[in-house]
């Protein structure tokens, strides 16, 4: 009788054990592939978003389509970034694709000769940019509060290998819940 209590509670574990792996395995997978959640440490993309956000990073969506002009990135520090011992990964709004050239002037945004409108921003820019023309496979990112973000007017391009994911869902503060269409 105490061989096969101690069996069953043998088999019990190992499949408690089991499960366990399993589940890990599961969830780090799904973390590192398709979502993470993140916190918004700065007010870089105010009014879009605020320090204290949370939010969720969709990750599989540009393995299937390139990042489109508004779309909100999460990446990997650039090497520009690196080399300035800053090792953090940011978020930023794509505003220029790989071959358009872009200029701030006169607090205004022009793509390829074009005044680009852009409502979702803190305050008109004050500082003026370029012309540069974007390199192939890189990206021209901006925080939406233009005047107070560390962003690629300052740094530089995005190279596409550096992205992690987009801003897919604003959880936190529940009063502000969000959804984010690739295109927001």
């Amino acid at each position: 009788m105490t061989t096969s209590t101690s069996l069953t509670r043998r088999n019990e574990w190992w499949e408690a054990t089991k499960t366990a792996v399993c589940g890990l395995a599961i969830a780090v997978g799904f973390h590192t592939f398709v979502a993470e959640v993140r916190y918004i440490p700065s007010e870089s993309m105010t009014p879009t978003l605020q320090a204290g956000d949370r939010i969720v990073i969709e990750k599989l969506s540009y393995r299937f389509r390139v990042p489109q002009r508004g779309d909100i990135l999460v990446f990997s520090a650039t090497p520009e970034l690196r080399s300035q011992n800053l090792k953090d990964d940011l978020i930023k709004r794509v505003i220029g694709l790989p071959g358009d050239t872009i200029r701030i002037q006169s607090g205004k945004l022009l793509i390829n000769g074009k005044q680009i409108s852009e409502a979702y921003l803190q305050d008109a820019l004050e500082y003026n940019y370029g012309p540069v023309t974007i390199p192939q496979k890189q990206y021209f990112v901006l925080g939406d509060n233009r005047n107070h973000s560390y962003d690629s007017h300052l740094w530089g391009f995005l190279p596409k290998q550096n992205i992690i994911g987009h801003a897919a869902f604003r959880f936190h503060p529940l009063s502000r819940v969000h959804v984010f269409s690739l295109d927001s």
